[in-house]
């Protein structure tokens, strides 16, 4: 009898777009089972899997009682399916995903895809989601991390099992999907930043950066932002936009061209577990900058294919604009090819794909 893997994640379009490789190759060993909230890439997930089960996670907040229902419904969704395995991706799925199928005695593996601003942030909120990752992680056959110091951050607090922690080089980046492409020939220097426009994710240093900068440069930089926006910052979008600052795409589902048109991809992001922007970015062939942060400069070869920044620094940031404004043409395209290559020693998605497979090859027996 074929083995039954479940997947449980928050978001659909997130588990296609950065998963897909991986749900291939189980799928090569067994059927697959992915239950998340219908968001993005619904009818591609609904091809690439054997089934795909709605289930709503609401993915702001810590409110335990809210998420109770979300606990339920993973019981009764494994009871149905039944399966051998179980794979959860982020917080809540981790969390009670991670409970639901130690009280079911179903193996499974957690991948902590960022610890997140509830920890990242300290006070009663950290003790709290620590409280209940101790159990949920106590049961599991493997936790991955996608950076190192997200994981020792973690195990310093004694929640993960010793001996089950695995680091992945992040979701790592197809290098067909995402081919070098060659660097813009004419025209200004364009700093691209791609991510939701949100206070953690240093945009108000990017935007007080971008000011000075056009204030020195003018036409000579551009500043490209692509992404959603929280609510609180479009008075400020729709000001930085009319007086010239930046150019805002809104959220594209394809980033291809964007990064193809940069000069520069850039988040002075406060944390992060692993972030594909960079990846992606990287593996085009240009030149990064971005927070000196875990998740951030395992991306970067400092000084050789981007520039690692202090987070939260807006003065810094402003600096390695300038330096990177005022290499030539040729030093920038090799900032960037430098960056291709380390894409493809560390980050390549094969590796990562092997990593978790290897992470997960524990034998299972097929549940009746």
């Amino acid at each position: 009898m074929k083995k039954r893997i479940a997947i449980l994640a928050n978001h659909s379009g997130g588990l296609y777009d950065f998963r897909k490789d991986l749900i291939s190759e189980l799928k090569k060993h067994a059927n697959v089972t992915v239950a998340v909230p219908h968001n993005d890439r619904w009818e591609e997930l609904h091809k690439l899997v054997d089934e795909v089960i709605e289930l709503p996670v609401d993915r702001r907040g810590m409110n335990p009682i809210h998420d109770s229902k979300l606990f339920r419904q993973y019981r009764a969704m494994l009871k149905e399916v039944k399966p051998d395995l179980v794979l959860t991706y982020t917080i809540k799925p981790n969390i009670y995903g991670g409970l639901a199928c130690r009280m079911a005695h179903i193996p499974y593996a957690v991948n902590i895809t960022g610890l997140g601003s509830a920890i990242e942030n300290g006070g009663w909120l950290k003790k709290f989601v620590l409280a209940l990752y101790k159990p949920a992680l106590q049961g599991a056959r493997a936790v991955f991390f996608e950076n190192a110091g997200n994981r020792d951050t973690l195990a310093a607090t004694g929640v993960v099992p010793k001996g089950r922690d695995v680091v992945l080089s992040g979701a790592g980046v197809n290098l067909e999907d995402y081919p070098y492409q060659p660097y813009p020939q004419e025209g200004p220097v364009r700093f691209l930043f791609v991510g939701r426009v949100m206070h953690e994710k240093g945009v108000d240093e990017l935007f007080a950066a971008a000011k000075r900068m056009k204030q020195e440069y003018g036409d000579g930089v551009e500043f490209h932002i692509v992404g959603s926006f929280e609510e609180e910052y479009k008075p400020l979008m729709d000001k930085l936009e009319q007086a010239g600052v930046v150019k805002y795409h809104g959220y594209q589902s394809d980033m291809k061209r964007f990064y193809a048109m940069a000069s520069c991809v850039v988040l002075p992001s406060y944390h992060e577990g692993m972030s594909n922007v960079l990846l992606e970015g990287a593996a085009t062939g240009r030149a990064l900058i971005t927070s000196d942060i875990p998740g951030c400069r395992e991306a970067v070869e400092d000084g050789v294919s981007g520039y690692l920044c202090p987070a939260q620094d807006a003065e810094a940031l402003t600096n390695f604009f300038r330096e990177f404004a005022g290499k030539t043409h040729v030093e920038q395209e090799q900032m960037g090819r430098c960056g291709r290559a380390l894409i493809e020693r560390k980050f390549d998605k094969r590796i990562v794909v092997a990593q978790t497979i290897e992470g997960l090859m524990i034998p299972v027996t097929a549940r009746n």
